[in-house]
């Protein structure tokens, strides 16, 4: 875990190995979501780089027995 520091233009900069490790590029969108006592930033991927991400995921589930 690293820290960051608050620009005086509410601007922080992503570490580098951060940055790396999730890819991200400059002008990169990004979702801001506030969690609680958090903030948790969250890279906007195109739809075309989700395809397959979600293989061999498991898909079953336990139904209620009045709705089988």
């Amino acid at each position: 875990m690293e820290t960051v520091t608050v620009s005086s233009k509410f601007q922080v900069v992503i570490p580098r190995h951060v940055r790396e490790a999730m890819d991200i590029q400059p002008g990169q969108k990004m979702e801001v979501i506030p969690l609680e006592n958090r903030i948790v930033y969250v890279p906007v991927r195109p739809i075309g780089q989700m395809r397959g991400f979600l293989e061999g995921i498991d898909t079953t589930i336990e139904r209620e027995p009045d709705r089988v």
